[in-house]
């Protein structure tokens, strides 16, 4: 494998900015300002990577809702069925008596991925749901 070409560059930002990015930087063990900005490229070429994907890509969404909540545990059991083809798994699990987080991958055409996320966050009585996309990275070194 051939040894990838490092370019240095200068970047110019008001110390207003710097600071919390140096606090981030250190919080999350990072070891150096230069690390941290890959990641941050990385994460903003993946996002658009998986926008502009003609082909399958995939995420996760988490959720958490109040399974005594009338029908709702059915209801997204009865989306997670219709659309079988774009769920790879699921995960749950009991927060407390009442609250259960629930974990789905996904993968398929990115545009249907992100209605059926839309779909089940917009769900009447899932408290809070997050979807992240990714991607394998694979136009991006």
């Amino acid at each position: 494998m051939e040894k990838e070409k490092v370019v240095r560059l200068g970047v110019s930002l008001p110390s207003d900015l710097l600071r919390p990015f140096d606090r981030l930087v250190e919080r999350r063990g990072y070891q150096s300002r230069s690390e941290a900005i890959r990641d941050l490229i990385r994460k903003t070429l993946i996002e658009e990577e998986w926008k502009e994907s003609a082909s399958d890509v995939a995420g996760t969404l988490t959720l958490v809702y109040d399974h005594h909540n009338r029908d709702l545990p059915g209801r997204l059991m009865d989306i997670q069925h219709d659309h079988h083809d774009l769920v790879v798994t699921t995960q749950h699990v009991h927060l407390d008596h009442h609250n259960c987080l629930e974990v789905l991958v996904l993968r398929g055409p990115a545009r249907e991925i992100e209605r059926l996320a839309d779909r089940i966050i917009a769900c009447n009585g899932v408290k809070h749901g997050v979807f992240v996309p990714s991607t394998t990275g694979r136009t991006i070194a």
